[in-house]
């Protein structure tokens, strides 16, 4: 009776912590009734004492608040002063840049599923995808990459010229100035499709409607600027770029040594103020060709010109290409990928304040305009460019795999190359749907510095896994380069979209959880800033009360992670039946396990946290995978649950919360203050590490879908550029592999006769030896010789002569 009712106490005290909102003093009441029950009971005196007097002490200090200010939150408080390391502007802005959505549902323990389900779908109004039919597929046409990388090392003059001429540099300039005004996810359409026939050129289209001039102008230019710059942009007549990186400063882009300085200048005739500019960049895309260049540097006003500040801080402007003092240098050689990439430099640049975006009342604020459009574009661009090369590495992969045979077999049902062709669907399926969750909520008005930070870093990783696949699966096909290859160059450009829009390194180390605990914490901000006010006795009373506050937030989401724990999320509400509810119930269990764990992480390493990146690292892990399941399944959702498409739903969420897992564990078991490790355990897995990742079934279901037509693997492999022209790079492989599969039933019915193909005549003569024999048709004997020559076409590599290497 005893043990039943301590059972029975202690869930309902669980789930009363992770699901109701009660006062301290109700709270305590409640304990005391529990501990007269308890005794009532049968239980020890003894014990029932102490617990009362527990119960009593935890009055005492927190009942009352002059107790609890001086004895709890006044020591807390002058701890909290002392590791609170210190925040400069520049990492102010970074966190303070953008808006929190989804990312602060996760990070807080509890999500609410109605904001992510009534996220409107991402989808095309009939402009957009008249525009991707086309003078995208009119481009994609247009386009030849062994040309493009290896003969030319530039786009064509005609691709040039097509691309300015049809608006593909505006598609973010509203139409009241000549520009498309497409949505975001139209944006990453026309990225996607592109990058599907030459990354070279999807880049060229990408920067100028990411990170540049335009973004930069719509947001906090003058009229005066809009109405000058956006339509010649719109028009093709200017090619924009922006200088942001140099030699000394590349990911700690606060420190950017180019300096602007305020002076007295003449311009056009006219006394005025003005800057002079003095920097040197590099990796700068499209700079070689640029006409205008935005470009970042740090303002100083030594002699007071315009106040009494001397540091202004960050500020960006737009400076013509061809002005006195600018030098536009030779060419980068971005690991052979030859997009438009190469250093500037300007000694002496003299330019009016009215040059800098916004003017003069913008300087200084040049970085927090960079991060907050930063983070728009750096959710489209890299993004969409990952997915294009999961879905292409879907199509040729699973082709491939179908054609080509070993062992009489096509090599697709081996179940090594399943693997392989697993993670290559499964991982190209949570690609899109984080791409198309993505580019909603950006569409919505939304900016989410966090989860396009997410989505930029573990998209372009997942890239790097899918297309290493490929290149398993095609051996010496992938690696032989020529115009017959359609894999080796997306290899060969991985790093630079690793490297680029925020080296992944760091973005997963410090941004994604830094960022993140500032930014969507409910409570940590108020904290922070109260123990930043000079007023000891003001920041007594606002940090009394955050504190407060976050105690009852860190023990609910703690009772919530230990209750779904113990239950295997039972526990925990789903917002649908059937065969995805577990996912959403585990997507709340780990939110409140992460909530928790990171809440003691603050509590105990302070400021050290911000420097043990390993474990902020892995946080980073956790939250990234919760929101990629997320965004699975809402594009199962949106896609009317279309049960063809479960393998990949079960195979993406189940490998994504598996990741999770293995995230929190880690830092459980590196974590430096073992008491504090132990705590976090008996929260997160108070039954152990259980979950594993996909299975050999599910496994051997997504591949299969890869291999073999169906609408599902059309879903998949949507939105890339796909000739039906047989001789074309990627049409002949299509070929191949339908007449492979309309073959393979001749082929069966040939072996089933014991009539077998042995190498010592051609195939040919023992085609027609098999048509003598009455054992096919001549109109199967035809087809049979029409396949095995596609497959031949489809699988071959090129071959060069010598004097290839002189050139």
């Amino acid at each position: 009776m005893l043990w039943m009712l301590i059972l029975a106490l202690f869930f309902g005290v669980l789930f009363l912590l992770a699901n109701t909102k009660l006062s301290l003093h109700i709270w305590l009441a409640l304990l005391t009734i529990s501990d007269f029950l308890l005794i009532g009971a049968g239980l020890n005196m003894t014990i029932g004492s102490i617990l009362f007097v527990l119960i009593a002490l935890a009055f005492l200090l927190l009942g009352f608040d002059e107790i609890r200010k001086s004895r709890v939150s006044s020591p807390i408080l002058t701890y909290i002063r002392k590791v609170l390391p210190p925040m400069s502007q520049t990492e102010r802005d970074a966190v303070e840049a953008g808006t929190v959505w989804w990312d602060a549902e996760l990070f807080q323990g509890n999500p609410d599923w109605d904001i992510l389900l009534k996220t409107p779908k991402a989808q095309l109004s009939s402009e957009e995808q008249a525009f991707l039919d086309g003078p995208v597929n009119e481009l994609c046409a247009m386009l030849n990459d062994w040309q493009i990388n290896h003969e030319l090392r530039d786009l064509p003059p005609e691709v040039w010229h097509y691309i300015r001429s049809h608006g593909f540099f505006a598609m973010i300039i509203p139409k009241s100035y000549g520009g498309l005004e497409f949505s975001a996810y139209a944006h990453a359409c026309v990225i996607q499709k592109i990058a599907s026939r030459s990354g070279a050129a999807a880049v060229t289209v990408m920067v100028p409607n990411s990170l540049g001039p335009a973004e930069l102008l719509m947001a906090y230019g003058t009229e005066e600027q809009k109405n000058h710059y956006l339509p010649r942009l719109a028009a093709g007549d200017e090619v924009p770029c922006f200088a942001l990186t140099g030699p000394d400063a590349g990911s700690d882009a606060g420190s950017i040594p180019d300096t602007g300085i305020v002076c007295n200048i003449e311009f056009e005739g006219e006394q005025r103020l003005g800057l002079r500019l003095n920097w040197e960049k590099r990796y700068i895309t499209l700079g070689p060709i640029a006409t205008v260049l935005g470009l970042a540097f740090h303002a100083y006003d030594p002699d007071h010109l315009l106040g009494d500040q001397e540091d202004l801080g960050i500020t960006c402007a737009l400076v013509p290409t061809d002005f006195p003092g600018i030098e536009i240098g030779a060419r980068h050689d971005p690991l052979n990928i030859a997009f438009l990439n190469g250093p500037n430099r300007g000694v002496d640049v003299i330019i009016p304040l009215d040059w800098v975006i916004g003017g003069e009342k913008m300087i200084g604020k040049g970085w927090r305009m960079l991060v907050e459009r930063l983070s728009i574009g750096r959710g489209i661009s890299l993004p969409s460019l990952s997915a294009a090369a999961g879905k292409m590495a879907c199509d040729t992969t699973g082709a491939y795999a179908r054609l080509r045979k070993q062992f009489r077999t096509s090599i697709g049902n081996f179940e090594g190359v399943e693997e392989a062709l697993a993670r290559i669907g499964g991982l190209t399926y949570m690609m899109d749907a984080t791409v198309r969750l993505t580019t909603s909520a950006l569409d919505q008005g939304e900016k989410p510095a966090v989860l396009t930070a997410i989505a930029k870093r573990y998209l372009t990783e997942s890239m790097r896994v899918v297309i290493n696949d490929a290149m398993d699966v095609h051996g010496g096909r992938g690696i032989c380069l020529g115009p017959s290859n359609y894999l080796g160059r997306t290899y060969q450009s991985i790093p630079v979209a690793i490297t680029v829009e925020g080296a992944n390194i760091l973005t997963r180390s410090m941004m994604v959880f830094g960022q993140g605990a500032m930014r969507c914490h409910p409570y940590l901000q108020q904290e922070i800033e109260a123990a930043s006010l000079e007023d000891r006795d003001e920041a007594l009373l606002r940090f009394d009360a955050a504190l407060m506050s976050h105690v009852g937030y860190t023990i609910a989401n703690a009772a919530r992670a230990v209750l779904y724990g113990l239950s295997g999320a039972l526990f925990a509400s789903s917002p649908v039946a059937g065969p995805t509810a577990t996912y959403y119930r585990q997507i709340a269990r780990y939110s409140a396990a992460m909530a928790a764990m990171a809440d003691l992480a603050l509590l105990t390493l302070g400021g050290a946290l911000k420097r043990k990146e390993s474990i902020s690292g892995r946080f980073a892990d956790a939250m990234a995978y919760l929101y990629l399941t997320s965004a699975v399944l809402k594009r199962y959702e949106d896609e009317g649950r279309c049960r063809a498409d479960l393998p990949l739903v079960h195979w993406s969420c189940q490998f994504a919360l598996y990741q999770v897992q293995q995230a929190l564990d880690g830092i459980i078991r590196n974590f430096p203050l073992r008491p504090v490790a132990w705590k976090m355990r008996a929260w997160a897995f108070p039954l152990g590490v259980h979950r594993k990742p996909p299975g050999d079934r599910l496994t051997h279901q997504v591949a299969s879908m890869l291999i073999e037509p169906s609408a599902a693997r059309e879903r998949l492999v949507d939105g890339i550029y796909n000739p039906e022209d047989k001789d074309d790079l990627t049409g002949c492989l299509h070929h191949a592999m339908a007449l492979t599969i309309q073959v393979e039933p001749i082929e069966k019915q040939l072996r089933t006769a014991g009539f077998i193909y042995t190498p010592e005549t051609t195939y040919a003569a023992w085609i027609e030896t098999a048509v003598t024999a009455e054992k096919i048709s001549r109109e199967e004997a035809d087809l049979l010789l029409a396949a095995k020559e596609a497959v031949r076409k489809a699988i071959m590599v090129d071959d060069f002569a010598g004097d290839l290497w002189s050139k």
